[in-house]
């Protein structure tokens, strides 16, 4: 709680709301559970209303924020007056795994501890500068449910992550990605800035072979990558953030990827 609650702070400041101010909060994690879940731990360290909203976003793995973003949206769309908090917190280190095993070898190298938060409301009630989630998607690839997975085994949280994750996403996005942006009358060409989540070098380097788009296209993805590695669900949120700090051209549109194996995307203006 206490990391998140750093998370929202920021955010709260950012968007210069008061504790009291919040109706709902989403909270997304996939390293770990308890009941009551850490979301109550956010309201005692803020000092958030008593009668807040809460909803976990739980095991939806490196995408979960967009998950997330997608009940936050939700939230905010049935109630134009609903201020909702997002927190997404991930300890990958309780986790690390002992042992050879080059699965394991992997994961412990690449995934680290992250947080972070963001406060939103009715789109109707944005500013100009206000990056606003204006649809969102998601898809299954086939045939690959056991190339990434997170199960409790007798040592803790094991995770299982296939060679063969890079070549699958190159090979299933571009055609899910391409329908899914026709049927809202767009094309890749109409995006203007791409947040794709860093699972490692070579996810960025598929996504950058299936969408046709260049090294500079990834950039800020690459470096929140190697400043912070794989925090799984905030991740992609530090991205937004950079982006939206430095002025990127919209529409932007954020991927990421998860057990599944899942992809999910998220289009902003």
């Amino acid at each position: 709680p206490r990391l998140g609650a750093q998370a929202a702070r920021r955010a709260l400041e950012d968007a210069r709301r008061q504790p009291g101010d919040i109706t709902h909060i989403v909270t997304v994690s996939c390293t770990g559970f308890a009941a009551p879940n850490f979301d109550l731990g956010l309201v005692r360290e803020l000092g958030l209303p008593w009668t807040v909203a809460r909803t976990h976003v739980g095991f939806m793995g490196c995408h979960g924020a967009l998950n997330g973003l997608r009940v936050a949206s939700a939230y905010a769309d049935a109630d134009p007056r609903a201020c909702v908090l997002l927190c997404a917190v991930e300890l990958c280190s309780l986790h690390y795994q002992y042992g050879w095993n080059s699965d394991l070898a992997v994961s412990n190298g690449i995934f680290a501890d992250g947080a972070a938060a963001l406060v939103g409301g009715a789109s109707a009630a944005a500013a100009g500068d206000d990056w606003v989630l204006r649809l969102s998607g998601a898809s299954l690839l086939e045939d690959s449910a056991e190339l990434m997975a997170w199960r409790i085994g007798d040592h803790g949280f094991e995770i299982g992550l296939s060679a063969r994750v890079p070549g699958v996403i190159e090979s299933a996005l571009a055609p899910w990605l391409d329908a899914w942006l026709a049927s809202q009358g767009l094309a890749r060409a109409d995006i203007a800035t791409w947040a794709i989540h860093p699972g490692g070098p070579r996810i960025l380097e598929s996504v950058a072979a299936a969408t046709g788009i260049g090294r500079d296209d990834y950039a800020i993805s690459q470096e929140v990558l190697a400043e912070f590695g794989n925090m799984s669900s905030p991740t992609i949120l530090f991205i937004l953030d950079r982006l939206r700090r430095r002025g990127a051209p919209r529409p932007c549109l954020a991927l990421g990827f998860g057990p599944g194996l899942a992809v999910e995307a998220a289009l902003f203006r």
